[in-house]
């Protein structure tokens, strides 16, 4: 059906909305085989806080923006490659419901949609388009991963020393390879994930010295916890989230 929508007119006019929608300061996104399969509000769990953002789901990208004017404008565009994806469920908690996390070896989060039907459909969907990808393509699923952020209010003490509060002056920080919420001080360094940045970025403490050992990937995803503390495995699996500097979104 997919390889029947292609070079229909109607898939042609739908991207063309889509595009439009994001105006000039979004990607083009209408190439030879690409079709929209399809399109839906889903609520990202956000650093803050959740927020709406409006997702679109294509045969070979997923593509999702902050909705401006719901139908009629997005901004702030991000477009992720759909080989590199791999997802997972999330178990309901409290008002977080009908969730799964989107993961690619550059940034991985959590989604939720409004009911299990629609959950269901999300994941069935990016995952068969993966699936067809991968066959076409002969590659293997991606084995990375990176860290999804544990939110800012998850977290109200330094979630490595335990001990540092956060509070206006103390500001909160996350690892990028373990997405903790940590302090200034166990933050301090830097290390270099070459699948998120061309730049070294700021990893904890505990996380720098297991990778600079080299008992750690620099670049997937690692569950770095501590003896010390514990989390619903359900909610972070393999605790990976994104920080103060996301560079993508300032409000993600």
């Amino acid at each position: 059906m997919v390889d029947r929508l292609a070079n229909s007119e109607a898939n042609s006019k739908r991207i063309a909305v889509v595009e439009g929608c994001f105006g000039t300061a979004g990607q083009p996104l209408a190439i030879p085989g690409r079709v929209l399969i399809g399109e839906g509000v889903l609520t990202k769990l956000c650093r803050k806080k959740p927020k709406a953002r409006q997702f679109f789901l294509f045969n070979d990208i997923l593509v999702y923006g902050n909705i401006v004017i719901q139908k009629k404008k997005y901004n702030k565009q991000h477009i992720i490659p759909l080989e590199s994806v791999t997802i997972d469920t999330v178990e309901d908690e409290g008002d977080l419901r009908n969730g799964w996390l989107i993961k690619t070896p550059t940034k991985s989060f959590a989604v939720y949609a409004a009911t299990a039907t629609e959950k269901s459909e999300w994941m069935n969907h990016i995952n068969k388009c993966v699936a067809d990808l991968l066959e076409k393509s002969g590659k293997s699923p991606s084995s990375e991963h990176a860290a999804v952020w544990v939110p800012d209010s998850e977290a109200t003490v330094c979630m490595r020393c335990q001990k540092i509060k956060f509070t206006p002056v103390s500001r909160r920080h996350h690892c990028r390879k373990c997405g903790f919420v940590v302090c200034g001080p166990c933050s301090e360094k830097k290390f270099l994930l070459p699948s998120q940045s061309s730049k070294p970025v700021r990893v904890c403490e505990f996380c720098y010295e297991q990778l600079s050992a080299g008992q750690l990937s620099g670049s997937g995803g690692f569950s770095a916890r501590s003896d010390s503390y514990s989390r619903s495995p359900s909610k972070y699996p393999g605790n990976n989230m994104s920080d103060d500097e996301d560079e993508e979104d300032s409000s993600d």
